[in-house]
């Protein structure tokens, strides 16, 4: 099976961070590196990489904003995806708190989307991690195109799990060294544990 290459990425870092005090999570450090900065850094070979959510802008990143801003994350990935040219055959959709992903996690997922329109890591319990995976983005337009008939052309406030039902998706279990890679910091525990991680 030929290993797909070409993909784009878009990070999604508009979240509230309500555990986290109101703080913005993706700009808190892990090693000395903003969270988000490290999630780009895993899929710098990416292109183009787009942030959806507040910024502030990032050289070579292009930066947008879900609408209305704070409306989820289904409006964020509209938001990125409408940045996307409708030639690219794949994009990371990964949330902007993931400071243990790395390219070789990508490159997992990529190397097992061929004939599917999604690829996600799933954790021990059975969890799909939507925001730690690959996706066609032809497939993830007509969802959201279908999504927004249901909802009357709102799709903010809407959750994943209902934009990707239905899709033909595919879940991997991480057989990699080191931690999981969907491995999110919600609260100080979790930023601590991840300072652990990358010492």
């Amino acid at each position: 099976m030929a290993q797909m290459t070409a993909y784009a990425a878009v990070v999604l870092s508009g979240g509230a961070g309500r555990r986290m005090g109101g703080r913005d999570k993706p700009v808190l450090p892990v090693g000395g590196v903003p969270m988000r900065e490290r999630v780009l850094a895993a899929v710098a070979d990416a292109s183009p990489r787009i942030l959806v959510g507040p910024g502030p802008a990032i050289t070579g990143v292009r930066l947008t904003r879900e609408v209305p801003p704070g409306g989820g994350p289904v409006a964020a990935v509209a938001a990125g995806l409408a940045l996307l040219d409708t030639d690219v055959p794949a994009v990371a959709l990964l949330a902007a708190d993931l400071p243990l992903l790395t390219r070789s996690a990508i490159g997992e997922l990529l190397d097992h989307l061929h004939r599917l329109d999604g690829v996600c890591y799933v954790d021990r319990s059975g969890r799909r991690q939507t925001l730690c995976g690959v996706w066609r983005p032809a497939a993830l337009r007509a969802a959201l195109d279908r999504l927004s008939v249901r909802r009357g052309g709102d799709v903010a406030g809407a959750p994943l799990r209902e934009l990707v039902a239905g899709l033909a998706v595919r879940d991997v279990t991480w057989r990699g060294d080191g931690p999981e890679p969907w491995f999110d910091c919600d609260t100080e525990r979790d930023l601590r544990r991840a300072e652990e991680w990358t010492r």
